[in-house]
């Protein structure tokens, strides 16, 4: 009996799927309560992840409804494409054939990414990309290491570059300077050509986009959370309504 009640204690305890492990240089938490960071978090995706990027199981219109936002000005200022419609699913622009020519590979759809790597790591990947000349799209991600996407939020950060200083921290793969006995580090990335926002409003930027992208992951969490206490308030009257039902079948029972 024992073994039981312990596996249906373990069945109800939420599991958290960890994709991405340790070692990312940023960290989020996601608040799916702030409609004005997922708001701005939709018309970030909208903008400029959308035109590769889709989100084939999330549609304009329930994103609207969750987020509030009116029909007319989802319909005016974020379905651009004559195809689309208020109610249908967020697809992309770009052809899968077209993709892979340019990019090796088409480009994901991006509904359960946050649920596949963790808002974790597409926050730091966002972050991450620096400037890398070898690189067919001139770009590099210090997350994601010879990666084919070119960097689309450049105009807003600017262009980052990774920085190589010596230090006396190992460097693994590294054997230190035979003079200097120093390592060198190249995992300093900073702004040298400055973009349309400050730093600190562009990772306010990409807190809302990564923000949005986990609210799409489960966009049923928004209405299970707000139907959590009345369900448990209804467990805890039921739970009362049987203590005395029980007692009063058992009065008389010896």
């Amino acid at each position: 009996m024992k073994k039981q009640l312990f596996a249906l204690l373990f069945a109800l305890l939420p599991v958290t799927a960890m994709a991405a492990g340790g070692g990312l240089p940023y960290s989020m938490e996601p608040d799916l309560h702030d409609q004005a960071s997922l708001q701005n978090g939709m018309k970030l995706y909208v903008n400029y992840c959308m035109g590769c990027h889709s989100l084939e199981h999330q549609r304009f219109s329930r994103a609207a409804e969750d987020l509030d936002i009116p029909q007319a000005l989802v319909e005016d200022n974020l379905v651009f494409s004559p195809d689309l419609a208020f109610n249908d699913q967020m697809h992309n622009a770009m052809q899968a054939d077209d993709g892979e020519n340019w990019f090796g590979a088409p480009p994901p759809d991006l509904t359960m990414e946050s649920r596949l790597r963790g808002p974790d790591w597409i926050y730091s990947y966002l972050l991450s990309f620096y400037r890398d000349d070898s690189q067919s799209t001139g770009v590099n991600n210090a997350v994601f290491e010879l990666v084919a996407m070119p960097n689309v939020l450049e105009p807003l950060q600017g262009v980052q570059e990774r920085i190589c200083a010596a230090t006396d921290e190992p460097v693994e793969g590294q054997s230190p300077d035979p003079l200097t006995g120093k390592y060198q580090s190249c995992d300093v990335l900073r702004v040298t050509q400055p973009g349309e926002m400050e730093p600190d409003e562009f990772e306010d930027a990409v807190y809302d986009l990564t923000n949005f992208l986990a609210y799409v992951g489960e966009p049923s969490k928004l209405k299970a959370q707000a139907l959590a206490p009345k369900v448990l308030l209804f467990i805890f009257i039921l739970g009362i309504i049987c203590y005395f039902l029980k007692r009063e079948y058992w009065r008389d029972i010896h």
